[in-house]
């Protein structure tokens, strides 16, 4: 019957070895039954029991000191000469292993269990001032291994850079100073704003975390050690650093910075065709501008297909503005990954 199931399970398209190793069988066993003529299972195994089995009461010995708070976040290689510099022995590191597996607890217990993190939560932006993303990157000094600290924080639906600033170090009361300037500046109530970051000092600082949460803007933080859970603003650092006029030399001061990275926020904003928003700036976009600006390159288009309609395809290029930008997205079928470009 069993070489029945084996061969019907083949036949199906399993793997031999995994068909046998599931009925509790080698490969090598199965294949010298189908060499015998009667087919029987001649295995005997053990007839009687070890003489050195652990008894029930030594077993239980064995997990108990596992388990006890001074063991429980340490290996049986740990916990056996450990327990030998005491001068007591209970059982080798093996039998250690092999009664935990048994047990199911041949993994991390209690407080040894790494930390796990779940995938941020998904926001979704339909207009402006609705989900900021802000991070902080180095900027080089004239001093070696010194550095200026930007810090920039920008709008995730328009991609405007809201506030763009450089300090001599990083610290969570110049985020949150420049958080309440930005505000400021554009006339701005940041009650339900969310503001993403990742998990960095300045980021989770207390002096920020009270300024969020007394504005009542939603924090939303990346997963640790995770670049890809905050890319908008990593995408616009690329973008900062690879500009053709970012500074090959080190900055010589902090106002030296900070002007070069006003030109710079300015020509994003105003002059720079962002290739995720129908190649818009962010100003036209932000400020309600771009809804006539892809309605004429709509006429302009659809003129050009009129005059020449058998160089093109049936539809025209695609000049709708788009309606809401994704910052974390879950997993839909339906809709296709989100691109960020800067």
């Amino acid at each position: 019957m069993i070489t029945d199931l084996v061969n019907e399970a083949a036949c199906g398209g399993a793997r031999l070895e995994a068909a046998v190793q599931t009925l509790g069988l080698s490969v090598r066993t199965f294949q010298r039954w189908q060499t015998q003529d009667d087919g029987a299972d001649r295995r005997r195994g053990p007839k009687t029991t070890p003489s050195n089995k652990l008894t029930a009461a030594e077993r239980k010995k064995v997990l108990a000191t596992a388990n006890a708070p001074e063991f429980r976040d340490l290996s049986p290689k740990q916990i056996v000469p450990r327990l030998a510099d005491r001068g007591d022995y209970i059982a080798s590191e093996s039998t250690f292993y092999r009664v935990l597996r048994d047990e199911d607890q041949l993994a991390h217990r209690e407080s040894s269990r790494p930390a796990t993190s779940r995938r941020p939560r998904e926001h979704v932006a339909t207009g402006p001032c609705q989900v900021w993303s802000w991070d902080i990157t180095y900027l080089k000094s004239p001093i070696l291994g010194q550095f200026f600290y930007l810090y920039l924080i920008l709008d995730v639906w328009s991609r405007k850079i809201v506030a763009a600033k450089v300090y001599a170090e990083e610290s969570n009361e110049h985020a949150a100073q420049l958080f309440r300037q930005a505000c400021s500046r554009l006339g701005l109530d940041p009650d339900g704003l969310v503001l993403h970051s990742d998990n960095g000092g300045p980021m989770k600082g207390a002096t920020m975390l009270a300024t969020l949460q007394k504005l009542g803007v939603v924090a939303s933080f990346s997963r640790p050690r995770v670049s890809d859970d905050n890319p908008y603003s990593e995408a616009l650092f690329r973008t900062l650093k690879y500009r053709p006029g970012f500074p090959s030399q080190p900055f010589a001061s902090v106002e030296n910075a900070q002007r070069w990275v006003d030109g710079f926020a300015a020509w994003y904003n105003t002059e720079h065709l962002h290739s995720a928003i129908r190649f818009v700036t962010p100003d036209d976009r932000h400020f309600g501008r771009e809804a006539a600006i892809l309605a004429q390159r709509r006429r302009v288009y659809e003129q050009a297909r009129q005059r020449t309609p058998d160089r093109w395809a049936q539809n025209t290029r695609n000049w709708e503005p788009v309606a809401a930008v994704y910052l974390n997205p879950e997993t839909r079928r339906e809709q296709p990954p989100l691109r960020v470009a800067a």
